[in-house]
């Protein structure tokens, strides 16, 4: 028997862009064309046989794909769905968020034979495979469904990326993945508190969701994390890149109008977590950014826990590092903190043998070390996840990355990229710049770039101390029984040395002192601490006068931090070198063209 494409179904989709939960919508079966993935997703057209119109299939229908129930040529029935604006183009394009397979491929797009006592547009299957048509599976399935069934589609929820800031009502379903805390702030227009959530659909889409005062003192206590919400009457607008935390292109605001409520008695969804992975040779333009990132690489090395005391509360809070390394060769040290660090870490820790994948999302990117990552309190580690990226990465690592040699990020990023991307040209400043100004980083650290060179370095500093080999914190020597870490709470037999010490440079407009630590002052002396402890030891200390002559007068550019320190009850300013490097002389000679133009024009 034929099977029937509902006539005029794209004009009613049309007519109907946002159909209301509770409206009954009529029949709509159409025809799909060009089906091809995107993404998680699939795109194509939907045709009745007169008009197409550009479509999405939600990502929870791409099973149905995937299993060979819905292919191109083949009939749908589209029980629920959005119609959306395309940006920038007079177009539309329909989100299908629930439908069924009606009819296998059938041989032609258009219409094979029209019959006049027949409304539809009447197609021939390849092969006769339903013996009913669309109607009466429809009626049969609408009869024979469950009530609860039936009540579960009066109430018609949006996904979370068919939302945007020109949409009118909509009701989403999500469940509360993350929760701020309440912040009170004062400014010209007065005093206010704020608080954020992110919201995560079934499809695993995110969305960072913030109310204000009156909003926020009516949500605060609503939403707790884990549970499932319905949420209408809000706002959307386009995200600040600067502060959003979750990768979509719009933000949402709740006010006091708002309607939240909380799902129950309802089978509840388990979001899927979706990763935006930074290969680890690409994290340097993210360091000392708001922005957080995932990253997917193989465990390299698991140290033991450590108990780090935090400034701000004097809590003592566990500590865990790993290494871990990608197919582009480069290892990065990953901070696990708190519950990570002592049940997963010590997981990973007995895993460590076996070399397994950690995908991780939400990681804070650091300087320390030159380039680190750091899990958050909203953090989430999955261990050999069931996902293509793992498995490329197991592959390649039982193929070639045993045995490849790898580089720590930190080692071979240059000065430029471990300042987040920043052109050590860009902001270039004298010396003079930054001690003629006192009040520099008062209400927070500043970053400069200078070139300069070391005029003086006191020889009888101490220039390094002894430091853990396993998390570089100062160690204290113990009587014939090695070195004790209270940082890793355990004795080791041997320790390193570190650099930090203080030095003076100066430029053409004048000098001032800068403090350097490890990598940086090993950069600037030429040799490693330990190797200048060995010739400061000698009886003959010519050597090591020698080095230190060496260093000075040697040109290097500077990415600086200036903040004020407090020393005996006074403030004074801190000059901090977080990178150095060699001068390159054909950017300093653009640079310098450039500022000669600059003053003719």
């Amino acid at each position: 028997m034929a099977k029937t494409v509902s006539p005029g179904a794209i004009s009613s989709i049309m007519s109907n862009p946002n159909p209301d939960s509770s409206a009954v919508l009529p029949e709509i079966v159409v025809q799909v064309l060009d089906l091809k993935p995107a993404g998680n997703r699939y795109t194509f057209n939907v045709s009745d046989g007169k008009s197409k119109l550009k479509a999405i299939l939600q990502s929870s229908l791409s099973s149905e794909v995937v299993n060979g129930n819905i292919q191109s040529l083949g009939l749908i029935r589209v029980t629920d769905y959005t119609l959306n604006d395309i940006p920038n183009k007079n177009e539309k394009y329909l989100i299908v968020t629930k439908c069924e397979a009606v009819s296998p491929p059938l041989e032609a797009e258009y219409k094979v034979e029209v019959k006049s006592e027949n409304a539809g547009i009447v197609l021939k299957p390849k092969q006769e495979v339903i013996t009913k048509s669309a109607a009466q599976i429809i009626h049969e399935q609408n009869r024979n469904m469950a009530p609860a069934a039936r009540m579960s589609m009066t109430r018609r929820v949006h996904p979370l990326a068919s939302l945007n800031p020109y949409q009118g009502n909509w009701t989403i379903k999500v469940r509360l993945t993350a929760k701020g805390t309440m912040r009170h702030y004062k400014n010209a227009r007065g005093e206010g508190c704020v608080f954020n959530v992110e919201l995560t659909d079934e499809d695993g889409t995110q969305i960072q969701a913030t109310m204000f005062n009156e909003a926020a003192r009516k949500f605060f206590d609503m939403f707790e994390m884990g549970k499932v919400y319905y949420i209408s009457r809000g706002s959307l607008k386009v995200a600040n890149k600067q502060f959003k935390t979750v990768q979509n292109d719009y933000e949402m605001t709740l006010n006091e109008n708002s309607l939240v409520e909380e799902a129950v008695n309802e089978v509840a969804f388990i979001p899927e977590t979706k990763f935006n992975f930074i290969p680890i040779d690409q994290l340097g333009p993210y360091v000392q950014q708001k922005e957080l990132i995932d990253v997917i690489g193989v465990v390299q090395n698991v140290s033991p826990t450590m108990s780090i005391r935090r400034k701000i509360d004097n809590e003592t809070v566990p500590k865990r590092d790993i290494t871990i390394a990608d197919d582009t060769k480069k290892t990065v040290v990953v901070s696990l903190w708190g519950g990570l660090a002592t049940d997963l870490g010590q997981k990973l820790l007995d895993m460590a043998d076996d070399s397994p994948v950690v995908a991780i999302k939400s990681l804070r990117v650091s300087d320390f070390q030159g380039v680190s990552l750091s899990t958050v309190s909203k953090s989430i580690v999955e261990i050999n996840p069931d996902s293509p990226d793992s498995q490329k990465l197991k592959s390649w690592y039982s193929s070639e990355g045993k045995e490849t040699s790898m580089q720590s990020l930190g080692s071979t990023l240059s000065p430029s990229m471990k300042s987040g991307g920043r052109s050590l040209y860009a902001d270039r400043v004298t010396l003079d710049h930054i001690t003629s100004n006192p009040s520099l980083g008062e209400d927070k650290p500043v970053f400069y770039s200078a070139r300069a060179c070391m005029s003086l370095i006191k020889t009888d500093q101490t220039m390094y101390y002894r430091a853990c080999k396993t998390c570089n914190k100062k160690v204290t020597e113990e009587l014939g029984s090695g070195y004790w870490c209270q940082a890793c709470q355990k004795t080791e037999s041997d320790c390193s040395l570190r650099y930090i010490l203080s030095a003076k440079f100066s430029d053409a407009s004048g000098g001032a002192w800068f403090s350097l630590f490890s990598d940086e002052a090993e950069k600037i002396i030429g040799c490693p601490a330990d190797e200048l402890d060995k010739m400061k030891s000698q009886d003959d200390v010519s050597d090591y006068q020698t080095q230190l002559k060496k260093a000075t007068w040697v040109p290097h550019v500077f990415r600086l931090m200036v903040a004020p320190r407090e020393y005996n009850n006074e403030k004074r300013q801190r000059i901090t070198v977080k990178s150095v490097s060699p001068v390159d002389f054909a950017a300093e000679s653009k640079l310098l063209l450039e500022e000669i133009s600059s003053m003719k024009a």
